[in-house]
């Protein structure tokens, strides 16, 4: 199983698997529609640094990049025709809790559409796994911790999670019709080097460094399961291969090939601990507003990772002092 669609290439996490899968020997079609949610020259910059890789390795026999938009379900369909893809790795979407507030039209359009769209194709492809994109958002405010991926996840509280929860749903009814083998992969806030530059991590890094105010939620009381973005490149690589078995589960009799994972640090820390993090690596103190938590906000991320450790060894080993001086040191030089 070597040739690889990554949908959604051009992204943070896309484009540090793309990098990932290459060394690693797969052929890869990157797609993305290198929007303008943030800048599209980080995009373009990414993009350029996979060329670069690719060139110096004398590997472009085993890259492609393509600029197409999911949601496209006319162009989807010709490129999965052109294309004999054993696994899709859909990490396409319109990201971001807060910004689902002003613009839910993009949500629906690349979310919902376009995963559908990204389905039709697969039931249609005879695809060995497709693995997709959630979030720990889905978990909404669960009072249980750590979050499993055994408990309720009813009532999301952002029109991001609420999409997020319906691409889990949508791909177990092709699962279970289609006999498509899905992993659902629940990411856990996601940090690195290329970055997206609307993530706390990188406003905050550059706020500090320029000596602007940054604002601080729930007076700096939230935690999050910070996780590194080679930590999560590396459960998702260790999980294609590991394709689900058609079975039912404890709350279902309807057989479906198919799973979702937690993949998170299993470590939650405060968002006073990651800023003094930040402090620390540039050598600078941070100017506060400390505001209440915000509409579409949870108090609390923290991974059950127990399920993925079991199927394949996961363990993520990455502090978030040590990712937040990896981050900063590719800030300065970027």
């Amino acid at each position: 199983m070597k040739k690889v669609l990554v949908t959604g290439s051009a992204g943070f996490i896309g484009f540090h698997l793309t990098k990932a899968l290459l060394r690693l020997g797969f052929e890869i079609v990157g797609i993305d529609n290198v929007n303008s949610y943030y800048d599209p020259q980080l995009k373009i910059h990414r993009l350029d640094n996979i060329d670069k890789f690719v060139l110096n390795r004398s590997i472009q026999n085993k890259y492609r990049f393509i600029k197409l938009d999911i949601s496209d379900g006319e162009a989807l369909s010709n490129l999965f025709q052109e294309y004999n893809f054993d696994i899709v790795i859909n990490l396409a979407a319109q990201a971001g809790v807060r910004y689902s507030l002003e613009n839910p039209k993009a949500y629906v359009d690349s979310n919902l559409v376009g995963f559908s769209n990204i389905l039709e194709c697969c039931r249609h492809s005879k695809i060995k796994h497709l693995l997709f994109a959630s979030s720990s958002s889905v978990y909404g405010m669960n009072n249980k911790q750590p979050f499993s991926v055994t408990d309720n996840t009813d009532y999301p509280i952002s029109l991001y999670a609420a999409t997020k929860k319906s691409n889990e749903l949508l791909a177990h009814s092709y699962s279970h019709l289609f006999n498509i083998p899905c992993t659902g992969l629940r990411f856990f806030t996601v940090y690195g080097p290329y970055g997206r530059p609307d993530m706390a991590y990188y406003s905050f890094t550059r706020a500090i460094d320029t000596g602007k105010k940054i604002d601080v939620f729930n007076h700096g009381k939230m935690k999050r399961d910070f996780t590194y973005i080679d930590d999560i490149v590396e459960g998702i690589v260790r999980v294609i291969s590991l394709i689900p078995i058609s079975k039912a589960n404890d709350t279902t009799n309807a057989k479906a090939p198919f799973r979702v994972l937690n993949i998170g640090n299993n470590n939650p820390v405060t968002l006073r601990r990651f800023i003094t993090a930040i402090e620390n690596s540039l050598g600078k103190k941070a100017i506060e507003n400390l505001i209440p938590m915000q509409a579409g906000d949870v108090p609390i991320t923290y991974a059950d990772i127990n399920p993925l450790s079991k199927l394949c060894g996961f363990q993520p080993s990455t502090s978030i002092e040590d990712g937040i001086d990896m981050f900063v040191d590719w800030y300065r030089n970027s």
